[in-house]
């Protein structure tokens, strides 16, 4: 199944939230949201910074990670970022895809 990095930054509202609820029950939620769409979350971390929240999940497509992403951003809590993640082999493969480029100039 697909990796997703989902980078979250709260809103006041949504930093209002977390402290009325604790930090547990926003991972616990964020599990329970990449469940609804058929994926799992592998870790939630919280950080300092642009970025409040960093969440890796198995999604199921992208899809499901743009449904995730956009249904989170709607309810106006955080605004979320979503990274694709390659395994070493995709990139592997990726290295040996014959492209026909010319860069700007050339």
């Amino acid at each position: 199944m697909p990796k997703y990095l989902i980078k979250a930054r709260y809103s006041v509202d949504g930093i209002a939230g977390v402290k009325r609820e604790g930090g547990s029950s926003r991972r616990d939620v964020v599990a329970k949201t990449a469940e609804s769409v058929g994926g799992k979350m592998e870790w939630f971390y919280f950080a300092f910074g642009d970025t409040d929240v960093y969440v890796v999940c198995d999604l199921p497509n992208n899809a499901a990670a743009a449904g995730l992403a956009m249904t989170v951003g709607a309810a106006g809590g955080a605004m979320v970022n979503t990274v694709p993640l390659l395994t070493v082999e995709e990139v592997d493969a990726a290295a040996k895809v014959n492209v026909d480029y010319r860069k700007p100039g050339a």
